[in-house]
């Protein structure tokens, strides 16, 4: 009886997943939308092959006008931004992304578990709050949480940083994985539930599944904006806990701008988003289109 308890919802969730696999069609686009399609990714994708293929340049040839785009390669840039020893600011933001983000996943998943399948009394004005702790700009933010984290002796902490971009995503992450557990078939919940599945077994193994498109589109959100953050950075780091962004600023001196450099750090700042996106490709596209189409 234990058994057939436990394996039931499985069972049945994956028999859902693969009549949901069989009637999802691919429309076809015309020639002519496949062409501007084609028009709009060359346009958005130019800025960062021309970034690329600058910093393979030598700075005399990154800073001519107009720009030689077939000036001799190198690979100088590179060598030097290793030799300024790059690793700890990349360490910093992979450190403060990754766990800021499992920590938002942890505590938007259930926030939004309550506010969509088992909704609360007045979930709205508790969607309302969360969406209110955007309305403040950060700027208006950065002197008091200076004080406050002086205060408690966390300056150049990477863990500062954790806290806050925690704080900082987790609005977003609630509102994005309520609408994407709404989609979540009652169904499936009302026959897990009768077969004796509990709360635990009912997130892991039922809804997360269903939901992980979501998951990867709000963890990959999550985790961009804690690696592109660079105002808390910037002004609650020195050196211990400065991010990859705050590495970034170094190139603009009083001595000028070191563009063939600065492109060079910036692509390898972009690879983890690039690697992480392409990764989860195929689930993020599922996850940003989930619920647009009743």
């Amino acid at each position: 009886m234990t058994t057939h308890a436990t394996a039931a919802p499985g069972a049945k969730l994956k028999k859902f997943l693969r009549r949901r696999d069989d009637q999802a069609g691919s429309p076809r686009l015309s020639p002519l939308w496949t062409f501007v399609a084609w028009l709009a990714t060359l346009a958005f994708f130019a800025p960062v092959a021309w970034m690329v293929l600058t910093s393979f340049h030598q700075e005399a040839d990154a800073a001519t006008n107009p720009p030689t785009p077939f000036a001799p390669f190198t690979f100088d840039q590179y060598e030097t931004l290793f030799g300024r020893d790059i690793t700890p600011f990349l360490l910093n933001s992979a450190m403060a992304s990754v766990i800021s983000t499992l920590l938002v996943l942890a505590l938007a998943v259930p926030a939004a578990y309550a506010l969509s399948i088992k909704p609360v009394e007045k979930w709205t004005d508790v969607m309302f709050f969360f969406l209110s702790t955007k309305f403040l700009p950060a700027i208006a933010a950065l002197l008091p949480v200076y004080l406050i984290v002086k205060e408690v002796g966390m300056l150049d902490n990477v863990w500062t940083l954790i806290v806050l971009y925690t704080a900082m995503n987790l609005p977003i992450a609630v509102w994005m994985m309520r609408s994407f557990l709404a989609e979540v078939p009652k169904e499936i919940l009302e026959a897990a539930e009768v077969d004796g599945a509990g709360l635990p077994t009912v997130l892991l193994r039922v809804v997360a599944p269903v939901a992980m498109p979501g998951l990867a589109a709000t963890s990959l959100i999550c985790f961009i904006f804690s690696w592109n953050e660079f105002l808390f950075a910037v002004n609650l780091t020195a050196t211990t806990a400065s991010t990859a962004p705050v590495f970034l600023v170094g190139f603009i001196t009083n001595e000028g701008l070191f563009l063939a450099r600065l492109c060079a750090a910036a692509t390898l700042v972009s690879l983890p988003v690039l690697i992480a996106g392409f990764a989860a490709q195929d689930k993020l596209v599922r996850g940003l289109s989930l619920g647009a189409v009743k």
